[in-house]
């Protein structure tokens, strides 16, 4: 689906649409300027050691938010929103498998659920955009191409795994500027984790992504991956909580946050 119509409309207005059932496809694209964020709900149990992971993978899973136990309203990042109908996909995992995908999750809200809000690289696409460099999903209507690599994030008490990246063709005239663009946005993923060879971080095929969907890279392109807010699924189905709910891959929470506010 071809998000450029919605470019223009506000966060608010987009999530509205998405809670009533209007919109339940991924945002790439959507509310151009404004942050985008990965979710992870954990019973509280869980929190601390999520809470500690994070800490210790700033580029995979930079926090924008964590809700109050049992919340379903944010304070930060979002005014009257409701984390449990306004994402267009949801993705429940129990004991580490893929149980099921919903548009929304209120009958399976808990009141032990901590919710996290992370940081998505979505968020700087419109500061490429500006810059002149080409974001090829968008240009294609597609979700961005995630894959899991081979590098191990430093893992906390229960939580483990692999890091998931998203991948972009920038031309090769381009890369530094791309790299200079998203480095002033470390809470939404910032620079590249690597650029160029995909076997090289453990990627065996980049034309069959683990999440998301295939792009064209043109001659004269090279692959730039960065970290990506998909991670915490890989370390879900490795690390085997009861219960975690996410967001689908591409399918993301829209803040009110400017995405200029986050430069840093």
């Amino acid at each position: 689906m071809f998000n450029q119509k919605y470019a223009e409309i506000k966060p608010w207005s987009v999530r509205k649409m998405i809670a009533d059932g209007e919109i339940t496809w991924q945002t790439s694209g959507m509310c151009s300027g404004y942050a985008q964020a990965n979710l992870v709900i954990l019973p509280q149990k869980d929190a601390y050691d999520f809470m500690l992971f994070a800490q210790r993978n700033p580029k995979s899973c930079p926090i924008l938010e964590v809700s109050d136990t049992g919340s379903r309203s944010l304070r930060f990042i979002a005014e009257n929103a409701d984390i449990a109908c306004d994402i267009p996909k949801y993705r429940v995992y129990e004991k580490g498998s893929l149980t099921g995908e919903y548009t929304d999750i209120e009958k399976l809200w808990r009141d032990d659920f901590v919710s996290f809000l992370i940081g998505c690289s979505f968020s700087f696409e419109s500061m490429m955009l500006e810059a002149g460099i080409p974001v090829r999903h968008i240009e294609e209507g597609k979700n961005v191409p995630m894959y899991i690599t081979d590098i191990d994030c430093v893992p906390a008490g229960k939580f483990s795994g692999k890091m998931v990246v998203s991948m972009r063709p920038i031309p090769y005239d381009q890369v530094v500027k791309a790299v200079t663009v998203t480095e002033q946005v470390p809470s939404v993923h910032g620079t590249p984790v690597h650029i160029g060879e995909p076997s090289l971080i453990g990627i065996k095929d980049i034309n069959k992504p683990d999440f998301g969907d295939m792009v064209t890279i043109n001659e004269g392109e090279i692959p730039v991956f960065w970290a990506c807010g998909v991670t915490p699924q890989s370390v879900v189905m490795n690390s085997k909580p009861d219960i975690a709910i996410t967001h689908a891959p591409g399918h993301m929470f829209i803040t009110d946050i400017k995405n200029t506010d986050l430069k840093g």
